[in-house]
């Protein structure tokens, strides 16, 4: 008879319900037929085996021993959270929104402690203003340290690229991705969070969930990059009426991508909503979306308008048939080219292992010098 593991019932419970899973799909995770046996697990009449306690920690995220405390442990956000739900803070976090969290935070210690051993200084730009400040100085600031101009030609994908690279050329860690790590099964859902940043003076880092809509994601870069000129860290969902870093950070954005001057004079009240939004999005090289946030900001829109524009352009997003691209490629958006560039340098010069390269990268370490190759594209 195989060994019972005297897990806490009250453990089983918490981490179920902490990685969103009903007792028939956590039973169906664990390839357990019956139910029941969840249920007198979490109830304590009966203790699952050493494998099926493994399985439990597995299926639900958790460090094995977890399932032996007395009581579930405190688990709180490294960097601020200022996601909110109408004017309310939130308080659910999923398990894939701590998770890549933790390892953007583990990929920046190592990309800082790599800076420290070269010798670079701190960054001038991360802090420099405060809500204080006004948003045009905020927004004409970025717009100087990056050395991009509002756009004259190409499209907002350009753009967007555009701006991404020079956010990295001043040395700014741009992450991307919609699942954690290399698992297509633990997607990033955008009604969670649309992006976070992380502000240090000498690595700062900006995530972007890329499971939003590609248009959005460009409001979401220039609003992250908004807080690392206010020396803040945290978690966006973009919602305006919460923190005051949120609202200034949202108006960063908005001034940035479509100065609100030029947006007046562009905008006509007697045309409708689409023939607007299509006439300035040609103007400023970005999305429709973007455009229709930047009414809803300068009270050209009301917030039902805007929200149903936003849904609808969800939707057709959600109808387009995406391919997973190619895997160096989109594992160079997931690092950032920058943090790429350092570890495969260092793995290629022997100064770190193979397979600790591989670990920070999310690749397997023979793949190494191929991934170096794309790199190099």
């Amino acid at each position: 008879m195989a060994t019972q593991a005297l897990i806490n019932p009250q453990i089983v419970t918490w981490a179920r319900q902490r990685a969103g899973l009903s007792k028939e799909d956590f039973a169906q995770k664990l390839g357990i037929k019956k139910v029941e046996c969840v249920v007198e697990w979490e109830a304590g009449t009966s203790k699952p085996t050493f494998v099926q306690a493994q399985k439990i920690a597995n299926a639900t995220n958790i460090p094995f021993g977890y399932l032996f405390l007395v009581n579930p442990p405190k688990e709180e956000l490294p960097i601020p959270d200022l996601r909110t739900i109408g004017n309310k803070h939130r308080n659910e976090v999923s398990v894939e929104m701590r998770d890549i969290i933790k390892q953007v935070m583990y990929k920046q210690q190592w990309y800082k402690e790599y800076l420290r051993q070269i010798g670079e200084e701190e960054l001038p730009f991360v802090g420099r203003f405060t809500t204080k400040n006004t948003v045009y100085d905020v927004a004409q600031n970025i717009r100087g340290e990056l050395g991009v101009p509002l756009p004259q030609k190409g499209s907002w994908e350009d753009y967007q690229r555009q701006l991404i690279n020079a956010a990295e050329n001043s040395r700014i860690l741009v992450m991307r991705s919609g699942i954690v790590g290399n698992n297509t099964r633990r997607k990033l859902e955008v009604s969670e969070f649309r992006g976070f940043a992380i502000s240090d003076k000498l690595a700062p880092v900006i995530f972007i969930n890329s499971s939003d809509a590609p248009a959005a994601r460009l409001f979401t870069l220039i609003h992250e990059l908004a807080h690392l000129w206010i020396g803040s860290s945290g978690v966006s969902d973009l919602g305006n009426e919460h923190a005051e870093e949120e609202k200034f950070c949202n108006a960063v954005a908005g001034e940035f991508l479509v100065p609100e001057k030029e947006f007046h004079e562009m905008w006509n009240p007697l045309v409708s909503l689409l023939n607007n939004v299509v006439a300035i999005s040609s103007r400023f090289h970005v999305s429709k979306l973007v455009v229709a946030k930047r009414a809803f900001d300068c009270n050209a829109i009301d917030s039902d308008t805007y929200r149903e524009f936003y849904q609808r352009e969800m939707k057709a997003f959600r109808r387009k048939k995406s391919s997973g691209g190619d895997f160096n490629i989109t594992a160079g958006a997931r690092n950032s080219a920058l943090f790429s560039s350092a570890v495969v340098a260092e793995a290629m010069s022997g100064r770190i292992l193979l397979r600790d390269a591989g670990s920070l990268l999310g690749i397997q370490p023979n793949k190494i010098k191929t991934y170096a190759s794309k790199l190099a594209l």
